[in-house]
């Protein structure tokens, strides 16, 4: 019954299109257009190239679906939202219609160019309100920086990303930070941020807070900031200190990173500051006792230390017997020897030594040292070792032009004067006889033994042919001379046995008039010979102006005193000749001359 009055009440349309109802389309062409625009009415108006306010509905790695009330959703690339990692379904984003419809049908939004297009205005408008904004640090640039600011590429410095030096900047690409703007250029369209700048206000208190509290001798724990060759910053939570190389270590220290390393947590000790509390002197060291207070007490002069250097110098060398105490060696307690020399050539840093106190100053903390005194001291004996008269090899150190310095052995020296080098040659300089670091024999003359001194003599190893000469060159004697060195006041005559005579001018005049040239050989006399001053003086002149009837008759009566007989009987020797060499040959011609 309830059934069928149902079925009454039904009426049928009247206006029902039966023929696409078979087609199998359920609406008529008026209901279709109605209801196209229906719809098209719960749709927003949109153009091409203009930004609009989206809804994220979807998402994944690579894309994120906005819906911006048009009749389809548009596709953005998740790359565009790199600088909002936090984004999530619901959230309103801004997006730019490209295209409202491709040859797919498909919606094209552009997330970076609605960005871009408002940017400036944003940028603007953090920069005069000082607003807190969010930035996708891209990559590394020199100096710093780029950062994704509202589509924009800012520059981020490298001394605004923090308060403390930053040493690896590649730590902070793929990060979304936040920055505040400092800059805009809008010639060059330039923007600069600072990350910085956000955590200065919170430090600048607190940098308030900790140098109202400072005082001398307070002992705070901080953070190894920077190292440099001359000392470490200390952040003590917003305020730096230094502490110098000097006071790092009680001991020597050659870089601050033997001690610290960056990052470190280390207690420092407050030792000085500016009126303004903003240089701020800090110590390490200083938190432990000095070395030398704890210092065995048992130490004195005389006692033995061993130790290592740790600083050379041209005048000694530094040496560390225990972290913190320091001895001086000085070059002169390094050996018995007189003759200077440098430290570097008797020791190098690191290398270990043994040495004797020689004084010690615990108030001024100041300790000198000796190596030399390890030995005994070759003075000590030297009359016993090296008596007068004593021959001997020694090393040549030194020229002057008075001598020779040679040394028998280490801190025995000794003086060769000039004139003790050779009997027979007027030498002028030392280097004509020998060359420094050579050997030569020596025979001691004399000791001084309270100024350390020797006098040496070379020409006394052999045995002095004056005495020879004396006999040989008598005054009247003729002898066979070689011009060798014409000089205004005279010329040198080279004659027998390496011995020099001199000739004035007036005596160097030859028979016809002309006067003797160098490398002449000529017959001379000799007119006067001194044995002390080791001067003979000779005359060719005299040999033919003597030469008158009654000389001639005095001659046939005594033959004249000459060395040509005892040339003819003897090996005639090199005019040239320089040393007299041959003592065996003048010994000779002495006994023969004594015969006769």
């Amino acid at each position: 019954m309830i059934e069928s009055e149902k079925l009454k009440n039904v009426q049928p349309i009247d206006n029902f299109d039966w023929e696409a109802y078979e087609k199998g389309d359920t609406f008529s062409e008026k209901n279709r257009q109605e209801l196209e625009k229906t719809y098209d009415d719960s749709l927003n108006n949109v153009n091409d190239k203009e930004v609009v306010i989206g809804k994220v509905t979807s998402m994944n790695k690579r894309e994120v679906v906005i819906n911006i009330g048009y009749k389809s959703d548009g596709i953005v690339s998740m790359n565009e939202f790199r600088y909002n990692p936090d984004l999530k379904i619901g959230d309103e984003v801004e997006v730019y219609i490209e295209n409202q419809e491709d040859k797919k049908g498909q919606l094209i939004l552009s997330h970076k160019k609605a960005r871009a297009t408002r940017s400036w205005d944003r940028v603007n408008e953090a920069l005069e309100k000082d607003e807190i904004i969010k930035g996708f640090i891209k990559c590394r640039t020199k100096g710093g920086m780029i950062v994704d600011v509202f589509g924009i590429e800012a520059f981020l410095p490298g001394s605004q990303i923090d308060v403390k030096p930053i040493r690896d900047y590649d730590v902070f690409v793929g990060k979304t930070m936040e920055f505040k703007v400092v800059k805009i250029n809008h010639e060059f369209r330039n923007v600069v941020v600072s990350h910085k700048a956000l955590i200065e206000a919170e430090l600048e208190q607190q940098k308030k807070d900790i140098i109202s509290k400072l005082e001398k001798g307070q002992v705070l724990e901080g953070t190894v900031k920077n190292i440099t060759s001359y000392g470490v910053f200390i952040d003590l939570g917003g305020v730096d200190g230094l502490i110098h190389i000097t006071d790092l270590s009680w001991g020597r220290v050659q870089h601050p990173e033997e001690v610290v390393k960056l990052d470190e947590k280390i207690n420092v000790v407050i030792l000085d500051f500016d009126d303004d509390k903003k240089r701020i002197a800090l110590g390490l060291k200083q938190l432990t006792p000095h070395p030398w207070d704890a210092l065995s007490a048992d130490l004195k002069v005389g006692d033995k230390v061993k130790g290592k250097v740790v600083v050379m110098a041209d005048y000694g060398a530094f040496i560390e017997i225990a972290p913190g105490v320091e001895g001086l060696i000085h070059v002169s307690e390094m050996s018995w020897a007189q003759h200077l020399r440098s430290a570097q050539d008797f020791m190098k840093v690191g290398d270990e030594v043994e040495a004797v106190v020689l004084t010690l100053d615990r108030d001024e903390r100041k300790m000198s040292l000796g190596i030399k005194q390890l030995k005994p001291d070759p003075w000590d004996n030297i009359e016993e070792k090296y008596p007068a008269g004593s021959k001997h090899v020694a090393k040549v150190r030194n020229f002057t032009n008075f001598g020779v310095f040679a040394e028998i052995e280490e801190g025995v020296d000794g003086l060769i004067h000039i004139s003790d080098l050779s009997w027979t040659k007027k030498i002028k300089h030392p280097s004509e006889i020998t060359q420094i670091g050579a050997d030569i024999d020596v025979q001691v003359l004399e000791i001084d033994k309270e100024n350390r001194r020797l006098s040496l003599g070379h020409k006394q190893l052999e045995e002095n042919p004056w005495d020879v000469f004396e006999t040989l060159f008598t005054v009247g004697s003729v002898h066979e001379g070689t011009v060798v060195d014409v000089m205004d006041k005279g010329a040198v005559i080279a004659l027998p046995y390496g011995v020099e005579g001199f000739a004035t001018p007036k005596h160097l005049v030859k028979e016809d008039g002309s006067q003797a040239k160098a490398d002449e050989k000529l017959e001379f006399k000799v007119i006067e010979f001194n044995k002390d001053s080791k001067r003979i003086i000779v005359s060719h002149s005299r040999t033919f102006e003597d030469e008158k009837p009654e000389a001639k008759e005095a001659a046939e009566k005594k033959p004249r005193k000459s060395t040509k007989k005892a040339s003819e009987e003897l090996p005639q020797q090199n005019v040239e000749k320089t040393t007299l060499g041959d003592i065996e040959e003048l010994a000779a011609l002495k006994e023969k001359l004594s015969g006769k």
